[in-house]
């Protein structure tokens, strides 16, 4: 039980690591916020904060994947390499598509109810 916990503890180390030195991940965070905040306000229902919930998970899960294989990268490569920067600009990219496909789910769940608001 005591290692169960100790993963609970590495997690959370990590998730702390990367809110403490990622401004994206940072900014990943405040717009969770205001997208929480907006679903209450809109009264969601199930099938979309579970739409919501899945694109917030993973933009948060990509952030922090870009986030191991750069500090990766940087342990293996710490002089400039291309094929180092390369990788991380992969891994940049996946965090794109990630926000970019939340965006559009945000959008297809909030615009008919913004344009229903006014």
């Amino acid at each position: 039980m005591k290692k169960f916990f100790k993963g609970f503890c590495f997690a959370c180390k990590g998730i702390s690591y990367s809110f403490g030195t990622q401004l994206n991940f940072r900014i990943h965070c405040l717009i969770a916020l205001f997208v929480i905040n907006a679903g209450f306000y809109f009264a969601l229902n199930s099938v979309e904060w579970l739409w919501i919930i899945a694109a917030t998970a993973v933009v948060f899960i990509a952030e922090l994947f870009n986030t191991a294989i750069e500090t990766l990268v940087n342990l293996v490569s710490p002089d400039f390499n291309p094929k180092a920067g390369l990788i991380k600009d992969i891994s940049a990219a996946a965090v794109l598509i990630a926000a970019f496909m939340a965006l559009i789910i945000g959008v297809l769940i909030f615009l008919p109810k913004i344009i229903d608001a006014v």
